[in-house]
């Protein structure tokens, strides 16, 4: 029965290493060196990775800022409606992501909800690359707020008693023992809600369309290559395979910079 179980673990770990690794082996394996390189000079390409790059830095602090308060609150506090609220932020996790574009649309566009009072404020979100940043911050805030609240409900509260009888303010506690222990949880969180916001496709183009250097993203132009050059669509995605893997090896590779904070928030607030 042993040999059985363990038989099974081994199958089922090589049939999902297989089905990962593979496609991006089979990806890369196709475009040559020189033919990355000569479509990384094409001011398209560079026009939309400059553009995916700016977007998705920009959703993910205003995911980060928006969504600490959020994860801070669902994490410390019992309230009526808590429920509710943590389906609500889930919700664009299982959404599909068009219908999630039409929803912008229905509330952000011109005669959307709050059209009208962001016309007011001269603001214009569809078709912009305004617009862009508020898709990707839509289908991405669920990844970081799941993964702070996690971390900041896992900070033991030994710490933030000893904060306490230390006679630390609420937000003196916070700042300096409960976000520095609950560190590479937020951390973690804006890396996985980047690579989200980066590969962000369905919300973009049905939100913000698909106009070169304003609102074309890599994924975008990954779409339209496919359509008439299957060559420029790999190149296209192995570029984008590559940023999103360099970013995220950085911050896997950092372990000393989120343990440091670790340990100096170990030490008593005074």
């Amino acid at each position: 029965m042993r040999a059985l179980l363990a038989t099974a673990v081994v199958l089922a770990v090589a049939g999902l290493l297989v089905l990962l690794v593979l496609p991006v082996i089979a990806l890369v394996l196709r475009v040559p060196a020189m033919e990355l390189w000569r479509r990384l000079g094409d001011p398209v390409v560079l026009g939309a990775l400059r553009l995916s790059l700016v977007t998705s830095a920009a959703s993910t602090l205003a995911v980060v800022g928006l969504g600490l308060p959020v994860a801070y609150l669902l994490a410390t506090k019992r309230f009526p409606g808590k429920r509710a609220l943590e389906v609500l932020i889930d919700l664009p996790l299982v959404l599909p992501p068009t219908v999630a574009g039409v929803a912008l649309l229905m509330a952000f566009g011109r005669a959307g909800l709050a059209g009208g009072a962001l016309r007011a404020f001269g603001l214009t979100l569809p078709f912009t690359t305004l617009g862009v940043i508020v898709a990707q911050t839509f289908v991405a805030a669920p990844f970081f707020v799941g993964a702070a609240r996690a971390g900041l409900a896992d900070v033991d509260h030994r710490y933030l008693d000893m904060a306490a009888t230390l006679r630390s303010t609420p937000g003196r506690t916070f700042f300096r023992v409960m976000l520095p222990l609950a560190f590479p949880s937020l951390l973690a969180g804006a890396a996985m809600s980047w690579a989200r916001a980066l590969g962000e496709f369905g919300a973009t183009i049905t939100f913000a369309g698909n106009l070169p250097g304003v609102t074309q993203t890599m994924p975008l132009a990954v779409y339209l290559a496919l359509q008439s050059d299957l060559e420029a669509a790999i190149a296209l995605s192995v570029l984008l395979l590559a940023v999103s893997l360099a970013v995220l090896l950085a911050v896997r590779s950092g372990p000393a910079g989120p343990a440091a904070v670790r340990a100096r928030a170990r030490r008593p607030a005074r």
